[in-house]
């Protein structure tokens, strides 16, 4: 009886496909948190927006900058660049900040630009 031996070109194969597999996991991971962190934003900002009607501009400010720091967004998207203003004719609430973060991965520098922004009738 001869037992053939099996050859390690096909597990090889299959490393270098995790391998990739991994790498592009990691990137997209990385990359997926800074577009998670601005859409729970972008979700608090609307839902402050549709509680315009019963809030003054201050305490609607205030929750914002709130959520800001609880997602862990960079302070600059609350001290100076956070707006909240009423707009007389159509009647409406607007809540929007700017901010930029910044990914910093293996062969991959770059910076994400945001301009968050609700609207609600009043």
């Amino acid at each position: 009886m001869v037992i053939a031996s099996r050859r390690g070109a096909s597990s090889s194969g299959c490393l270098l496909s995790l391998l990739v597999f991994v790498a592009a996991l990691y990137y997209a991971v990385n990359i997926g948190e800074v577009y998670f962190r601005y859409y729970r934003l972008v979700d608090e900002m609307q839902t402050e927006a549709h509680l315009a009607a019963g809030l003054d501009d201050g305490t609607i400010r205030r929750r914002v900058q709130a959520a800001i720091e609880e997602i862990g967004l960079p302070d600059s998207a609350g001290s100076r660049q956070l707006q909240v203003y009423r707009i007389a004719q159509p009647r409406e609430v607007v809540i929007e900040t700017r901010y930029s973060e910044s990914v910093s991965l293996p062969f991959f520098n770059h910076s994400f630009s945001f301009h968050p922004r609700a609207t609600q009738p009043l």
